[in-house]
């Protein structure tokens, strides 16, 4: 009972400290979406459930849920599997190492080190659309004309997912590469005595006994992608631009908050970013999820 009651006591503060920092916060979210509030009066307009009918009536949230799935898709794939493949070649389990593996990886992780925010200022000038940028800077020395990455309305989304595929690759290179270096190495010499070549050892060997670990990256990138708003602030044409190219959810909430006022309407969108992150939370863990492989 002594033993109980001094656990209790070390938990309690814990406890109450996530109770009133992050639950009561969520909590006054759902209550402030139920309301007209504009954020300068102290009492609350209860409107029930319009703000959210307003929401699903909205084209601006479509087009967000749109680009969501569009990151959901390409921004995991492209990171995972670029990661997978960066983790494998530096950690060589069947002996073929590479020269300088452990300055690849810090090479690798330096962009996980900058602030979100200094990223997007950097790659606002590489995809600077006169000679002044980077990449437009190149392609006319080159004789080609120069391209719109972030004016364009088919290109913007896609500037700003490789800006984020830059900026959040080289963390789970190193994720990865300590899951692999955790491989016991006889199950390699195994696979190397019976003839299996590096591309079958990877599919059949590598990757299974790093499934949880993937499971556990494709999250947090899901996650990512629920948000996005730093570089989608920074690097967009007026916050979410072209017309709506590059608009998310979390552009949309700050917008109608900060801009209009609407902090009614920008706590229902923000209910609904939360009941969409929580699900595709789930959704993944159920549908990723396998028997354990020990080794």
């Amino acid at each position: 009972m002594r033993r109980h009651g001094f656990v209790a006591g070390f938990l309690l503060l814990p406890v109450v400290v996530y109770l009133v920092f992050v639950i009561s916060p969520y909590v006054q979210a759902f209550q402030i979406a139920l309301t007209d509030w504009r954020g300068v009066s102290s009492g609350l307009n209860f409107v029930g459930l319009d703000n959210f009918r307003r929401m699903f009536g909205n084209d601006s949230f479509w087009q967000a849920i749109r680009n969501h799935a569009v990151l959901l898709v390409a921004m995991p794939l492209a990171i995972i599997a670029l990661a997978l493949a960066f983790a494998y070649l530096l950690n060589a389990p069947q002996g073929r190492s590479v020269r300088g593996a452990g300055f690849y990886r810090v090479v690798f992780f330096l962009p996980q080190v900058l602030a979100v925010a200094v990223v997007g200022v950097l790659f606002k000038a590489v995809y600077r659309p006169d000679a002044s940028g980077v990449i437009n800077g190149a392609l006319i020395q080159l004789g080609i004309e120069p391209v719109g990455w972030l004016t364009d309305q088919t290109l913007a989304l896609w500037s700003i997912i490789a800006v984020m595929v830059w900026q959040a690759v080289g963390f789970y290179v190193v994720l990865f590469s300590a899951g692999m270096a955790a491989i016991p190495k006889d199950v390699y010499e195994a696979a190397a005595l019976d003839g299996a070549g590096r591309l079958t050892t990877f599919f059949r060997i590598t990757l299974p006994l790093l499934w949880e670990t993937v499971q556990v990256g494709w999250i947090y990138l899901g996650i990512a992608a629920f948000d996005g708003f730093a570089l989608v602030n920074v690097l967009s044409v007026e916050q979410g631009g072209p017309d709506g190219a590059t608009t998310v959810l979390a552009t949309e909430i700050y917008k109608n908050a900060f801009g209009y006022s609407r902090f009614g309407y920008a706590s229902a969108l923000g209910v609904a970013l939360f009941f969409l992150t929580l699900t595709f939370a789930a959704v993944t863990m159920r549908v990723t999820r396998r028997e354990r492989i020990v080794y």
